[in-house]
C-alpha cells in the first residue's frame, strides 16, 4: 500500500526488506566478515581521536555500482556504472583527517590510494631493460613514492578495512553487517553513501537457474524495485548515525528537488546532489537548513571537489556529535 506521496507504507516497506533478504543468496563467509567488521570497529572505537578530546570516529564509505544477476548461474546482469571514483578519494580524505573507514567497494573499481595510478599499473609502470632486468618507469616511480606508502600505513594503523562486493545481494546484506556493528557508535558512526544501487532487481526464487536462451525468443522478465534501506538504516540498524546519501541525476532541473525529496523521505542528514556532466567540479550539499555549493578548487590544477566537500562533512559531522551528546 502506498502513503499520499506516492511512497510505501511503513508495513510495506517492513514487507519489502524482510522479503528481500529472506528471498536473497546466503552471503558467502558471513561469519567472518562479521567478525571482521565488529573487531575494526571494536578497535577504533576505544582509540581516542586526535585534537578534540573524543574517541576515533567511524565511517562507511561505500563506492561503486551493483549488478544485478539475471541467473542464479549468472551470465548476464544489469550493472550499475559506477566508477567509485567519489568514494575512493573521499575514503583518503577521511583516513587523512583520522577517521576509521569501512570502504564497502565494488570489485574492480577505484580504491583509495591508487587512483593516481594507469588502469594497468603492473604493466604500464614497468619496463624491460637491456639485460631483460624490470624496472619502474620514470614517470611514475614518484607517483608511486608519493602515493602508495598510504596504503599500508592506512591498513596497519587499523584506520582502513577494504570489503568487496558485485551483486545488489551482497551489497545489502553486507551493509547491514556493518551497520549494526557500528550501532553502538552511536552518532561518533557515519555513512557516506556514495555507491549507486541499483533501484530494481530480479528476486532470486523467480531467476532462471541456468544461463537464459537466447534461442527461446524475446525475453520477458518481470523486475522488482529494491526496498529503499535508507529508512531502515535510519531506524533501526544505526539510528543516531551521522547518515549521507546521494542523488545523481542528468536533468539539472530535477536534481534539487529530488534530493530535498529523499532528505525528508529517509530522514538523512545530507543529500548531495550531483548532475552527471558536471559531478566532478561541482555538487550541491542539501540540508534541512538550506543547500550549500561545493566547487572544485579550479586555481589547483591537481585538485578534486571531494576535498572540500568532505571537509564541510565533518564540520557536520562534529556539530551533530556536540549536540546529540548534550
Amino acid at each position: 500500500m502506498e502513503s499520499g506521496d506516492g511512497a510505501l507504507s511503513a508495513t510495506s516497506l517492513d514487507e519489502s526488506i524482510t522479503s528481500f533478504f529472506t528471498s536473497a543468496p546466503p552471503l558467502k563467509e558471513s561469519d567472518n566478515l562479521r567478525e571482521r567488521v565488529m573487531e575494526f570497529v571494536e578497535l577504533n572505537s576505544t582509540i581516542a581521536a586526535a585534537g578534540d578530546g573524543g574517541h576515533r570516529k567511524v565511517v562507511c564509505v561505500t563506492s561503486g555500482g551493483t549488478t544485478v544477476p539475471l541467473e542464479q548461474r549468472c551470465v548476464r546482469y544489469i550493472d550499475n556504472f559506477s566508477s567509485g571514483h567519489r568514494g575512493a578519494t573521499s575514503a583518503e580524505y577521511f583516513v587523512k583527517a583520522g577517521y576509521a573507514v569501512v570502504f564497502l567497494h565494488r570489485r574492480g573499481t577505484i580504491m583509495p590510494y591508487t587512483r593516481s595510478l594507469p588502469e594497468d599499473p603492473l604493466l604500464e609502470c614497468l619496463e624491460l631493460d637491456g639485460d631483460s632486468s624490470i624496472r619502474g618507469l620514470i614517470e611514475f616511480l614518484s607517483l608511486i613514492t608519493h602515493t602508495s606508502p598510504h596504503l599500508p600505513q592506512a591498513v596497519a594503523g587499523n584506520l582502513l578495512l577494504k570489503l568487496p562486493f558485485t551483486t545488489i545481494f551482497e551489497y545489502l546484506q553486507m551493509l547491514q553487517i556493518i551497520a549494526k556493528a557500528m550501532k553502538p557508535l552511536g552518532p561518533l558512526a557515519m555513512f557516506y553513501l556514495a555507491a549507486a544501487v541499483s533501484d530494481f532487481y530480479v528476486p532470486w526464487q523467480t531467476m532462471a537457474e541456468h544461463k537464459i536462451q537466447s534461442a527461446s525468443g524475446p525475453l520477458d522478465m518481470r523486475l522488482v524495485q529494491v526496498p529503499k534501506m535508507l529508512a531502515i538504516l535510519r531506524k533501526e540498524w544505526a539510528p543516531l548515525a551521522f547518515c549521507i546519501s546521494f542523488k545523481l541525476e542528468t536533468d539539472s532541473k530535477i536534481l534539487l528537488e529530488k534530493a530535498d525529496m529523499a532528505l525528508r523521505k529517509y530522514k538523512m542528514h545530507m543529500v548531495i546532489a550531483n548532475e552527471l556532466l558536471t559531478r566532478k567540479e561541482e555538487v550541491t550539499v542539501v540540508t534541512v537548513d538550506g543547500k550549500i555549493p561545493v566547487y572544485r578548487d579550479k586555481s589547483q590544477p591537481d585538485s578534486d571537489v571531494e576535498q572540500p566537500l568532505t571537509e564541510l562533512i565533518r564540520n557536520k559531522h562534529s556539530t551533530y556529535i556536540k549536540n546529540t551528546n548534550r
